[in-house]
């Protein structure tokens, strides 16, 4: 098929006007009128209705410009990777995390990469099921577990843990238990057993689930938990990164909490040398080192 046919009549698509396309691309209307005839023709297929008004695509032209369209946008991520260069990072850098991490921590933090690499355009992609990053699903990886497919760089960026928490007002308003005996008589918010989730988070809630709780609200989601318990609903099961963001939020059973749980960022060998992706990781790790920081100061203001 002729590469420049399909760029014309991309471009006559997108403009709805052979007049306006033929403006875009520095041609004259008889001269994208021609080339749109002959893809017609070797197509053997009608690609446009024409009317007064501008042009409509036919059902089969709609087929034709959502090709053209994801060819244009790879075309558009292709050549920025190529002109990607010391001085500059621009073009799509495609994102993975899990919805609660992505939402609670990385979300939250990302005008700050934007503040500095304004051109960057994140394709955020929250979702609990690992993409393919060899098969190029995304560009970079932030999971709690080390990715285990090949050709991948890996860093280990922190470990967390998950622990209970309440609300202030929630604690006044019904004491807060101190052993796992006076769980009872509260509502457990956690993560549904059956959602995905880390092995040491779904030991928790099976460990506190022993004590006879006479009230639950399962989500699938720890946003979603942590909704539920900002609201004053009960005690939830929330990993330990929140505790930056939401000072209102006091932790219940200081003693009990998850074993660790790792956090990895990854992305495909041949990236190596994106600076996309050298931006993003050293936005990640400076991002870590101030929430280190943060949660130090915390612990030592609790401990005074």
């Amino acid at each position: 098929m002729d590469w420049d046919k399909l760029r014309i009549f991309h471009a006559v698509a997108d403009a709805g006007s052979l007049t306006h396309a033929g403006d875009a691309l520095h041609l004259s209307q008889s001269a994208v009128s021609r080339q749109i005839r002959g893809l017609e023709e070797s197509l053997n297929t009608t690609l446009f209705h024409r009317h007064a008004r501008g042009l409509i695509l036919t059902e089969q032209g709609e087929l034709l410009f959502d090709a053209t369209r994801a060819m244009a946008k790879r075309l558009e991520t292709a050549t920025a990777r190529i002109r990607d260069s010391e001085e500059e990072v621009f073009g799509e850098l495609r994102v993975t995390t899990a919805v609660g991490f992505g939402t609670l921590w990385l979300a939250p933090r990302l005008p700050k990469l934007y503040e500095k690499y304004p051109d960057l355009k994140i394709d955020l992609m929250l979702e609990e099921r690992v993409l393919d990053l060899p098969m190029r699903e995304a560009d970079v990886a932030v999971r709690m577990k080390e990715p285990s497919q090949a050709d991948l760089i890996r860093k280990k960026l922190m470990s967390i843990r998950m622990r209970c928490y309440a609300s202030a007002d929630y604690i006044a308003r019904f004491g807060r238990p101190e052993t796992l005996e006076d769980l009872s008589p509260h509502r457990l918010i956690c993560q549904t057993p059956s959602a995905p989730q880390v092995s040491a988070g779904a030991s928790l809630v099976a460990q506190l689930m022993s004590s006879d709780v006479r009230s639950t609200l399962t989500v699938n989601n720890y946003f979603g938990v942590l909704q539920a318990v900002v609201h004053n609903l009960g005690i939830g099961v929330l990993p330990d990164y929140i505790v930056e963001d939401f000072p209102s939020l006091e932790r219940v059973f200081p003693e009990i909490e998850s074993g660790e749980v790792p956090v990895f960022l990854a992305f495909p060998e041949e990236l190596r040398h994106s600076k996309r992706v050298a931006a993003f990781r050293e936005f990640v790790q400076e991002e870590i080192m101030a929430h280190r920081r943060t949660i130090r100061d915390l612990r030592d203001r609790d401990a005074e």
